[in-house]
């Protein structure tokens, strides 16, 4: 039995199947052609996106596109013609759609083409047998949060005004860095209001659960389990030897303030997309998004399973062996 609680009922049969992959690898091609190939059998309505539709290599017969059983959007209408997401790639692929299909209330499984994938736990070899059983009804279907940030400006006395400079989504993280520049940066850091810390580092990363197998990760953060309600702050290289990640409740309100001493220009970004500059009269602030994601999980599916396969923890050495 998988280790997440099913808080969503399951659903009517998927009869809308959405399709999304990315270009730049021969074996995302081959499984995509794979998948298509697999929902035709089952007679299921495809819904594809005009990105992957562009894929050199996709065995798509335009001459068919009636708009029924095959049909081609753009990739943000994708939520309105689809009742499933089937997202063929590694994880970058699955933030993209998540940038997407978040708030749609249309479920996404992921097939792995990656090297990790912690969000797209599909094995290639397994795509008949698990996808089968998903179009079955066999699934977990679980929510994952999102986090919001917006740069504000400052009015004279320092305080966060109702002007936004400049918003971003995201589902992993959002990370406060510097740039190109080899100096750290000079921050504070408020939760709720409350007065943190200042620190010296190299910048923040501030995680969801799903984000804290991501970057936050190697970065010395903890492994949350994806049904927590709980953000995680992870320095990046802090000049202190005291400073440790933080983990709060996913309602806190992180606000963070660009010190006057700093000496570098700090940039943020969410989930590896385009970084924005961060000024000293400006705050940044990040809350919880108001919109969520579902994702689905093959009934088998279990994050322990995850963590130890693709984390190494299966490792076994003889030299611990208990059995001499």
């Amino acid at each position: 039995m998988s280790n997440f609680i099913n808080n969503h009922p399951k659903r009517p049969p998927f009869r809308r199947i959405g399709v999304m992959g990315r270009a730049g690898k021969a074996s995302i091609v081959e499984t995509l052609n794979e998948l298509i190939t697999l929902l035709k059998g089952r007679d299921l309505s495809i819904i594809i996106d005009t990105e992957t539709a562009a894929i050199e290599g996709m065995s798509i017969d335009f001459d068919q596109i009636d708009g029924v059983r095959l049909k081609i959007v753009p990739r943000q209408k994708m939520g309105e013609h689809c009742d499933l997401v089937i997202v063929v790639g590694g994880d970058g692929s699955m933030l993209q759609a998540a940038s997407v299909m978040a708030g749609t209330d249309v479920p996404v499984l992921g097939i792995n083409r990656g090297r990790l994938g912690f969000l797209a736990d599909v094995n290639p070899d397994e795509l008949t047998e698990k996808v089968g059983q998903v179009l079955d009804g066999q699934y977990w279907l679980v929510e994952r949060f999102l986090l919001k940030f917006r740069i504000v400006q400052n009015d004279e006395q320092g305080n966060p005004t109702d002007e936004v400079i400049h918003e971003d989504v995201a589902l992993n993280d959002i990370v406060l860095h510097a740039g190109k520049s080899v100096h750290t940066i000079d921050f504070k850091l408020k939760i709720n209001q409350h007065d943190v810390y200042r620190q010296h580092a190299d910048g923040l990363i501030v995680a969801t659960p799903t984000g804290s197998t991501a970057y936050a990760l190697s970065a010395g953060g903890p492994i949350i389990h994806p049904t927590l309600d709980a953000i995680c702050l992870v320095p990046m290289h802090p000049h202190t030897l005291s400073s440790r990640p933080l983990v709060v409740a996913g309602s806190c309100q992180i606000a963070i303030n660009i010190h006057k001493d700093n000496r570098t220009q700090p940039m943020v970004g969410a989930d590896g997309k385009a970084s924005a500059p961060l000024e000293n009269d400006q705050t940044l602030l990040i809350a919880k998004h108001d919109k969520t994601l579902l994702l689905l999980h093959p009934e088998s599916y279990s994050f322990y399973e995850a963590c130890r396969t693709k984390l190494n923890w299966n490792l076994y050495s003889e030299e611990f062996s208990l059995d001499k």
